[in-house]
């Protein structure tokens, strides 16, 4: 559903921007330029909107995953869909792994698809991290991932090709590396 839908539907743009930092894949790497851009928020009401509606699904998903997914996986369709998620939840986390509550910030940090909150709450509760630690961590990893969507988008055009450099430079990276 389009930001428009959603305003037709009668929500305000600020509650538009809370729904899309929200939702998966999307995070405040979507929501940010939509509040800026899109609806002309200023940056410095933007952002703080932005990490509260990116934070709200966490605590939700540290606390209710493990019961959630002992019951869901008794049923074949969701047992395969857990398995895929906490698979690839473990391959993209190996950084959560080794470096526990700072390779979580980092994790969460890094504005690239699959590396928000709502995959690194899941790689936290696969990893075992604490609740609070958990929490503090994602929260740490949403604000910074914050301050530079946040640079990029008013940056604009500028922004948009700096970020596509530094993705396709990590990409490039990352394939060179799992090469070798």
């Amino acid at each position: 559903m389009s930001p428009e839908e959603l305003l037709s539907l009668g929500f305000s743009n600020e509650l538009v921007v809370l729904i899309i930092s929200a939702l998966p894949i999307f995070e405040l790497r979507g929501a940010l330029p939509v509040a800026i851009n899109l609806f002309h928020f200023p940056w410095y009401y933007a952002l703080p909107l932005v990490v509260i509606g990116n934070l709200l699904p966490v605590p939700v998903i540290l606390l209710s995953l493990n019961p959630v997914s002992r019951r869901l996986s008794k049923t074949g369709f969701f047992d395969r869909f857990l398995h895929r998620l906490f698979e690839h939840s473990s391959r993209r986390g190996k950084i959560i792994e080794r470096y526990e509550r700072i390779g979580l910030v980092l994790f969460v940090a890094i504005p690239l698809p699959f590396t928000g909150a709502w995959t690194g709450s899941v790689a936290a509760v696969l990893f075992g991290l604490k609740f609070k630690h958990a929490l503090i961590s994602i929260f740490m990893g949403i604000c910074i991932a914050g301050v530079i969507v946040t640079c990029l988008s008013l940056l604009g055009w500028t922004g948009a090709i700096i970020a596509g450099i530094v993705v396709s430079s990590l990409a490039i990276s990352g394939l060179w590396r799992a090469s070798r």
